[in-house]
This record gives structure tokens, sequence and C-alpha cells, in this order.
């Protein structure tokens, strides 16, 4: 359990953090931006209910991958998850040419430093859960609602859609009974590292 010293110099960090981040994102989300209007001249951003520490809901931002009226098409794909547990699909067909780009290298992510900076999220933790998903969490699932959702995480780090529902909880789990702030810094550093080799990173 995180003692309060603990919680001062992570909440320090994703202030800090976020802070940094959201300077470095203005002008690729400004050029991202510019490319999702090009293409379909829909909304840049795309803002969808997430379950949060506690159980707490939130709006999770993210620059927007997908078509106009992806979530409607949702509930047609469902049998197709390449995922048991949470829905993710290898090859979306609501995934826009310039959302293939930016989900290959998280990048459409950069507004989540929003969240982060509210509170909402921290800049390491499990993946925000979807309201549906969460809902039907075993006890033991739910152990990772019970710190704050992560821009990135162990998971994330760890082959993210290459790996396994249970396996993303096993990792979860491993990280909120080990978490500790070097080893935060040492995940957000791979994170970076895995931005660039795209076919690597397990992201899509």
């Amino acid at each position: 359990m995180r003692s309060g010293y603990h919680n001062f110099l992570i909440r320090g960090l994703d202030i800090f953090g976020s802070i940094v981040g959201l300077l470095l994102s203005i002008i690729p989300i400004l050029i991202i931006g510019i490319r999702i209007k090009q293409e379909d001249g829909g909304p840049i951003f795309f803002r969808q209910k997430r379950v949060g520490k506690n159980g707490k809901i939130f709006l999770m931002c993210k620059l927007r991958s997908m078509v106009v009226q992806a979530e409607n098409l949702r509930q047609e794909l469902l049998d197709e998850s390449d995922v048991d547990g949470m829905f993710k699909m290898k090859n979306d067909p609501r995934v826009t040419h310039i959302g293939q780009y930016i989900r290959k290298h998280s990048l459409d992510e950069l507004p989540q430093f929003w969240n982060v900076l509210k509170g909402d999220m921290s800049l390491v933790g499990p993946r925000p859960a979807l309201i549906e998903e969460a809902s039907f969490y075993s006890d033991r699932e739910k152990i990772r609602l019970t710190v704050k959702p992560g821009i990135t995480g162990l998971w994330q780090v760890s082959g993210r859609s290459n790996v396994s529902f249970d396996k993303m909880i096993d990792l979860d789990l491993e990280y909120i009974n080990n978490e500790s702030f070097i080893g935060d810094i040492i995940i957000m550093l791979k994170t970076i590292l895995l931005i660039f080799p795209g076919e690597k990173n397990g992201a899509y």
C-alpha cells in the first residue's frame, strides 16, 4: 500500500510530467489535428467514459483515430475481438488512415496528459477500463481499480495488445504489488523507446 510520501512523489511526478508532455505535444497535436480534419472533416478529439481509481468515472481524451460513428459500429464487431475480456481488433475496419499511424506510435494518447494533470489518471498505471468491461470484473480483477489508471504501464511495455487479458491482469497486479517511484521512471523510459519501433510494441 502506498505511503503518503510515495503518493506525494508520484503526484509531483505526474504534475511535472504532464505539463512537460502537454508542452511537447502542442505541435504534434496541431499537425495530427490538421491531418484528421483533412481526412474526413470530423472532430479532432475523441472523449470516452472510462473507469478510474475506486470506480470513479471520468472522460478520457484521445486524438480521434477512428471514423466518426465508431462507437455505433463497435457493437457490430464485438464478436470479432482478438483479445478475450476486452475489445481489441488488430485490423479494426473503423480505424482511419491517419489513425493507423498515430495508434501504431501511440500518438493518439497525447491528450491524456491533460487527464493526468487533472488527477483522473497517472503517468503510469493500469490501462483505463471501459465501463462495460469493469462491470464484469471478478474480485481479483477489481484490484486494478484500486490505483489510478495510467497513460502507460507494465502491460503496455510488456507486449500490449499481443498480451492476453489474463496476462494483462497479472501484470497490473504485479505492478500494484511492487509499485515504486523508480519503477515508474523505468516504465516511462521503456515507453519512450517503444514509441519508435511500432512493429514490436503491440500497439493497434
